[in-house]
């Protein structure tokens, strides 16, 4: 989705005429964002007769042609909000429906969202990296695993504390639930992990690509819309010669997060929350650090390539001979998919 959701009241936009949710106990002050084209409107209100303030998103399917869609996705985020209680989650609060749209009420967080041009320092980065990751740890540990689907800058507000609300559950899914074959790809292109564009299950791996993409994007100072610019043809992100002043340990973690193939990713947020804890951000790198670096940024079916021709010269020259199937097509097999070739027919394809 690319609604700007919860952006906080100093970008809100300002209308003359709101709608009237007095029946219902809501005032709108203003409106906070929309996507016109996905019928959605985010408001601002007024809980009448209180102090309290509230975010209600209306999801307008008079204007869109996916009804049933919409109303899908509604339901979903009714479903799963219901289930959650977390204070970096804003927690649902009431839902209803009145003539040609359904209202969804939340928690209103004051803070705007990083989809927003705001610079951090990459210290501020890991601040809010660790926030975020505590916020997918609570949600992987639930009874049925949640994965968000659509992690980027404008579904995650940041306070003056560094603390991360993460926002727009409209795509999220319980991991063990059928994905229909239509919906696989939905989220935002950029963000979206390989897995799930080329048909994949998905894991609790797969926030983790989203949420390296979008620290990518603060780190370079890159909008969403713009984040194809940092990824090449075997989609691997190229940022390091942006921001030089990282610590080769950061980068390294960074890059574990955007993996292509999912499972040379840190296998949940737990362990990713783990290993950035005692990584320093800002560092320079000794003649060590670069050569691990660099071995570990080196292709793996080129370590693997040098590997089989080790392995090959021990055996002797009889194992070349071997008819296709054998210990030489294997290997063959296994450096191929080894850099996650995404259109390659690979023996592990159907684990995924």
């Amino acid at each position: 989705m690319e609604l700007d959701v919860h952006s906080g009241q100093k970008g809100v936009i300002s209308l003359n005429h709101h709608p009237d949710f007095s029946e219902q106990g809501y005032q709108v002050i203003s409106e906070l964002g929309r996507n016109r084209e996905g019928g959605r409107i985010i408001y601002l209100a007024n809980v009448l007769n209180s102090n309290q303030q509230v975010v209600i998103k209306e999801f307008c399917f008079a204007h869109t042609t996916a009804d049933l869609s919409g109303v899908k996705a509604y339901e979903r985020e009714i479903k799963i909000l219901q289930q959650l209680n977390h204070s970096r989650i804003p927690r649902y609060v009431n839902s209803f429906e009145m003539p040609g749209g359904f209202y969804l009420v939340q928690e209103y967080k004051n803070a705007p969202s990083l989809g927003q041009r705001r610079s951090f320092h990459p210290e501020e980065i890991k601040q809010i990296a660790l926030s975020i990751l505590e916020n997918l740890v609570y949600l992987q540990k639930q009874v049925s695993p949640i994965i968000h689907r659509d992690i980027k800058p404008e579904n995650i507000l940041v306070d003056e504390q560094l603390n991360a609300y993460l926002v727009d559950f409209g795509l999220a899914r319980i991991q063990s639930a059928k994905i229909a074959l239509s919906s696989f790809v939905a989220g935002t292109p950029g963000f979206i992990p390989p897995e799930e564009q080329f048909g994949y299950s998905l894991t609790e791996a797969s926030d983790l690509y989203s949420l390296g993409a979008t620290l990518i994007c603060l780190l370079t100072n890159t909008r969403s819309v713009e984040i194809g610019k940092l990824i090449d043809d075997n989609y691997r992100f190229n940022f390091q010669k942006l921001v030089p002043q990282i610590s080769p340990h950061f980068r390294s973690w960074l890059m574990k997060m955007v993996e292509p193939n999912r499972k040379y990713r840190y296998a949940n947020a737990a362990v990713a929350l783990k290993a950035l804890k005692p990584i320093e951000v800002i560092g320079s790198a000794t003649a060590i650090d670069n050569l691990v670096s660099t071995i570990k940024l080196r292709n793996r079916a080129t370590v693997l390539g040098l590997a089989t021709i080790v392995t090959l010269s021990a055996m002797g020259a009889s194992l070349i001979s071997c008819q296709p199937g054998g210990t030489v097509r294997q290997l063959l097999e296994a450096r191929e998919c080894s850099s996650f070739d995404l259109k390659a027919s690979c023996p592990e394809k159907n684990g995924y």
